[in-house]
């Protein structure tokens, strides 16, 4: 089975180790993470995702930013932002991007 690669940019590491060990904890999913915007691009150019989460501290200007770029890459991209909330609200917010 192949994996959903997920893109987490966060601004937090705390916040992003737990997030990512999250998604991880997941058979199906393969997360990781950036703290920044270049580090993103360098990692969004060098990999193939299927997703990218936006996690808190993100700034909209870089996520329009970030979203602009990639879509130049990868047309099809799916970019969701991701508050908080708990795991189950994290995952129900990947499986519905990752289905729709």
């Amino acid at each position: 089975m192949t994996s959903v690669r997920i893109l987490v940019i966060g601004r937090h590491a705390q916040i992003l180790e737990t997030v990512l060990r999250l998604i991880n904890a997941q058979q199906a999913w393969k997360a990781i993470g950036a703290l920044t915007d270049n580090e993103a691009r360098e990692k969004f150019g060098r990999d193939n995702f299927d997703l990218v989460l936006i996690g808190g501290g993100v700034e909209e200007e870089s996520e329009r930013s970030l979203k602009n770029e990639f879509e130049k890459i990868n047309p099809q991209i799916k970019m969701i932002r991701h508050y908080g909330g708990g795991s189950g609200l994290l995952f129900n917010e990947i499986n519905e991007a990752i289905l729709n």
